[in-house]
């Protein structure tokens, strides 16, 4: 395991995204003082994180005085934010800063910041300013009079957005209407499920093991923790001050695949995947780009035909090959994109792309030998065979490619 590169910084964990029951000992601040641990992840917020500290600090100060920690978990920012946020440490002593080198995105940080804390109530907020500290002691006063997780909403009395554009707004409401219709048992129970602005007991999410997609992480902490009872608060969004919007279409992508990938894994297909130890849900991801990659086939195979006129063998060569290419992007980012963020390096990546290649070229082989078997041996309707063949073979490149492209390895 790497280590930061100060002894004042803390030790990034590695392992599964799972907290303890018992907060781990010997480390910073005494778990039988601390009641709050706020986690401030952070990328590229050196013109922020003083102004954050100091703000947090105060408030925490007069409210939970030596009851708290600030843990502020920044992502190798190359503006050297973490570099600013250690030299506040002797000025603010609850503060405890934690340098990522290995691993990006900010709901694992948040989750790799959990697993450092030592307090029984965990929370997040962003590093911006655009969460109002002063909503703070809502929320730990709701968990305190027993809700088992307290959100900050901007869609509940009290809360808005400042200067949200008519776009910005419709999408904003489009996915929590989205996540009511695929996962009504999680959404329906807050009213703002993009929110990174909440706290949650400790013992609500012990040992769930989180998967989260992209930069929400509340999702995740409600579909598979243990939460009973759910407070909100409502809570007005800010412009940021300082340093650059991090909004861009991506998150909305991640917040549906986190949306399909939680609803596959706690519905019927979940509980289903895990009796037959199937991972059901990836193999539905990776078929699913199968059925992209015959249109991609289909449609490059006509231009070459129609508009280059290149001959029949080197246009069906081709067009499976941009196939393939296209079927390893989408499945190295989606199906399997879990364990591609653990091996970001180019050269392994491209070790991934010659085995799905040779794997896939296997399978069109396979396919080959079952159709002509079925057909010619045992008389059955060549396009039944077809479908057999195409079912077997599409089980067969999932499988292989699980084990062997996709294999996890060390991050050196």
């Amino acid at each position: 395991m790497k280590t930061n590169s100060s002894n004042s910084l803390l030790t990034v964990p590695t392992g599964p995204l799972k907290i303890s029951e018992l907060p781990p000992n010997g480390v910073g601040t005494s778990s039988e003082s601390t009641h709050l641990s706020l986690v401030i992840p952070t990328y590229k917020e050196r013109d922020n994180i003083k102004n954050v500290v100091s703000i947090l600090s105060q408030l925490l100060d007069e409210s939970i005085p030596g009851k708290y920690e600030l843990i502020v978990v920044d992502d190798d920012s190359p503006d050297r934010t973490w570099e600013v946020a250690e030299s506040l440490t002797k000025e603010y002593p609850q503060l405890r800063v934690m340098r990522r080198q290995q691993e990006r995105g900010l709901s694992s940080a948040v989750i790799r910041g959990w697993q450092a804390a030592t307090g029984s109530v965990l929370g997040v907020i962003d590093g911006d300013l655009q969460h109002p500290p002063e909503v703070l002691m809502q929320l730990l006063r709701s968990i305190e009079q027993g809700a088992d997780i307290a959100v900050a909403s901007r869609h509940v009395e009290g809360g808005g957005v400042s200067s949200w554009s008519v776009v910005r707004r419709f999408l904003s409401r489009g996915a929590q209407l989205l996540g009511l219709v695929i996962l009504p048992g999680v959404l329906g129970r807050v009213s703002d499920p993009m929110s990174g602005y909440f706290m949650v007991r400790r013992s609500a999410i012990a040992n769930a093991t989180l998967n989260p997609v992209g930069y929400k992480i509340l999702l995740e902490v409600i579909g598979r923790g243990k939460v009973d009872q759910v407070a909100e608060v409502g809570y007005v969004f800010c412009e940021r001050k300082e340093g650059e919007s991090k909004v861009t279409w991506k998150q909305y992508i991640d917040y549906i695949h986190h949306l399909v990938r939680l609803r596959l894994s706690t519905g019927r297909v979940g509980r289903f995947s895990r009796k037959v130890n199937f991972p059901v849900g990836r193999f539905l991801r990776f078929g699913l780009v199968g059925f992209s990659g015959v249109f991609v086939d289909l449609t490059v195979f006509y231009l070459l035909r129609t508009v280059i006129h290149l001959g029949l063998t080197r246009s069906t060569i081709l067009s499976a090959g941009v196939a393939i290419i296209n079927n390893f992007l989408w499945n190295d980012l989606w199906t399997f994109g879990d364990i591609s963020q653990r091996q970001r390096n180019p050269h392994q990546r491209f070790k991934r792309f010659l085995k799905f290649s040779v794997i896939c070229l296997a399978g069109v082989i396979l396919q080959a030998l079952i159709i002509n078997f079925l057909y010619n041996v045992l008389g059955i309707n060549q396009y039944l065979a077809k479908l057999i063949a195409i079912a077997v073979a599409t089980i067969w490149n999932f499988w292989i490619n699980l084990k062997l492209s996709w294999r996890v390895t060390d991050v050196k």
